[in-house]
């Protein structure tokens, strides 16, 4: 907590807002938030349970969508509760150091599902480029050495915007754009030029997620062209089927979050309800959709969780039977 002892100003908080100009409609807004969160909440639950239970799941691929839904089940709790106060108690205040705390889990963990979905990415190139030498390289270790990779990348992303944010003072009292705090947002109210930190923030999202991004699309292009060379449609298709659940999580991610910084850095004119609009979907789509989409796409996550609900069935009914005993 040292680091934000620069980070002062007149007033010591910050105002946090959600669809403004409904604010006597937030009750009702908050049936439909809640669904959301309670199907972004349950349902990566549900595919972290099933990934650790199931030992036939103990493989490469779905070790990187456990990374996925517990980045997305992290990121939905970081917002939840900012989310919650603002829709049930009208809380709208939110210190400086809860700000920052909270901005600094958001960017984290959305770098944090960058860095997964490329690493999903080169798993389905090995796949299907290179399937005879997939069970020798990626194996378990490898994977791991992977997910550290992505921990140590985090971590020398967050140390930088650490030492961006340590000495910036900002003004206090101004209402935010969203129900959490983002880095476009708050960079505003900063006392120093904020145009400079909005686009340096700009090109070091763009330099990680640009990055990414490429990556990803290179992959694709090798995956294309090796499906392309396989003469036989059904293989070709059976090939492409096992991409599309990753190029749905891509692109549920990718669109709204550039989407969501363009607004706030290139379009100052931009109304506040759809920026509103643009942060609840960078928000809630990609933990909703995900696991939904592989539940229902990937025939053996849905195996194994019909295995898992069958199970807890049966363990409930020879339960009662030996009570009757």
């Amino acid at each position: 907590m040292l680091i934000f002892n620069n980070t002062t100003s007149s007033s010591s908080y910050f105002l946090l807002t959600i669809f403004p100009g409904l604010e006597l409609g937030h009750v009702w807004i908050s049936i439909p938030i809640c669904c959301l969160y309670t199907i972004a909440l349950l349902g990566n639950s549900m595919i972290l349970l099933v990934i650790i239970t199931d030992r036939s799941l103990h493989k490469p691929m779905y070790y990187f969508l456990s990374m996925l839904s517990a980045v997305d089940l992290c990121l939905t709790i970081t917002t939840l509760p900012t989310v919650l106060g603002i829709l049930w108690f009208h809380s709208q205040e939110i210190s400086f150091k809860a700000c920052l705390i909270q901005l600094f889990f958001v960017h984290a963990l959305s770098f944090l599902e960058s860095s997964v979905l490329v690493a999903m990415a080169f798993d389905r190139f090995m796949a299907i480029c290179n399937p005879l030498k997939y069970a020798t390289i990626l194996t378990d270790m490898m994977t791991t050495v992977i997910g550290l990779a992505i921990c140590i990348r985090q971590v020398i992303i967050m140390f930088f915007m650490f030492l961006g944010l340590r000495n910036m003072s900002f003004r206090g009292g101004r209402e935010l754009s969203h129900p959490f705090c983002y880095h476009p947002d708050i960079i505003k109210y900063t006392y120093r030029n904020p145009w400079i930190a909005s686009f340096l923030g700009m090109f070091f999202q763009l330099y990680l997620t640009g990055t990414d991004l490429l990556f990803i699309l290179f992959s694709y292009v090798l995956i294309l062209r090796t499906v392309l060379s396989i003469v036989a449609p059904k293989k070709q298709q059976k090939a492409l089927s096992t991409c599309v659940c990753h190029i749905c999580a891509v692109t549920v991610f990718y669109v709204p979050m550039i989407s969501l910084s363009m607004a706030h850095r290139l379009f100052s004119s931009t109304p506040r309800v759809l920026c509103s609009i643009l942060a609840n979907i960078y928000l809630l789509l990609p933990p909703v959709l995900n696991p939904i989409i592989y539940s229902l796409k990937t025939k053996t996550i849905r195996q194994a969780m019909l295995h898992l609900f069958q199970f807890k069935g049966s363990r409930r009914s020879n339960g009662r039977g030996l009570r009757e005993r």
